[in-house]
């Protein structure tokens, strides 16, 4: 099968209402299998001058590839088809027509880094990006928003941001962000507090229901007394830990909370 015959089954498969990511996973290999021996996984820009159809057509195929491994949560796949696309978007792109997905990679790739916390290179990635694209590209501001909530600890609305994703790839991502959150929040109420009420911790933690708070509460070693409804926190550092806290410090953790509680309702 050509190239371009490859690519127009692959990308008919992944533009279907109801994609078979299996397939399009046996596709993607076949297809790369081509790209590697036509010379075309790694273009360089005089490739991409001499056959700029065929280059485009072998960044539609990475663009799909790196697309449906965040549909497939495989984050190591995705990351190793940006770090093809790379050459694509950066050494020759002056020679391609313009990508109808880089744009939302781009932001893909920024909350993946959010996501993971790696903020000191969130900062350089998006430092890198042309301005005219962070002021207007809605897949940029995205992440930019949250990662700005995030620094204001305004939580909630990166919360609510989970039903404003621009594409629905973006949605995985927001997740793991939500965990890494709840994870912050869950050391602080271990630091600032004994036990707490559980609606309480699900509603600090922006859990819908019980049963996601009690897996939580499990994985962190904490323990919930059924008859009180209430979640008491283990002291993994110990007592001398605990009364080292200044009651200061403690003090304006709890309202921090609850302000952020007060918002959330």
């Amino acid at each position: 099968m050509s190239l371009k015959n490859t690519h127009a089954a692959l990308v008919k498969s992944f533009a279907s209402s109801k994609p078979d990511l299996g397939s399009i996973k046996t596709q993607l290999t076949r297809a790369k299998i081509e790209l590697t021996q036509s010379g075309l996984l790694v273009p360089s820009p005089a490739d991409a001058a001499a056959h700029p159809s065929e280059v485009a057509m072998a960044r539609d195929v990475l663009e799909i590839g790196a697309l449906s491994s965040v549909r497939q949560r495989d984050v190591e796949s995705f990351d190793r088809y940006m770090g093809l696309l790379h050459v694509f978007y950066n050494d020759c792109s002056t020679h391609l027509p313009p990508s109808q997905s880089q744009e939302a990679l781009l932001g893909l790739c920024l909350l993946r880094l959010l996501s993971s916390n790696s903020i000191s290179q969130f900062h350089t990635t998006l430092e890198a990006l042309p301005p005219h694209l962070v002021a207007s590209s809605p897949y940029i501001q995205h992440p930019v928003h949250l990662e700005r909530w995030l620094m204001e600890g305004s939580y909630s609305k990166v919360w609510r941001a989970r039903k404003e994703v621009p594409r629905e790839e973006y949605s995985y991502f927001v997740d793991e962000l939500m965990g890494t959150i709840r994870r912050e929040i869950a050391s602080c109420e271990e630091k600032a507090y004994d036990s707490l009420p559980l609606s309480d911790a699900a509603t600090l933690l922006f859990f819908d229901n019980m049963q996601d708070v009690s897996v939580f509460a499990n994985e962190r070693g904490w323990q919930i007394n059924p008859t009180t409804q209430t979640v008491h926190f283990t002291n993994k550092a110990g007592s001398a830990t605990r009364d080292a806290i200044p009651k200061r410090a403690t003090i304006t953790s709890n309202l921090q909370f609850a302000k952020e509680l007060e918002s959330i309702v």
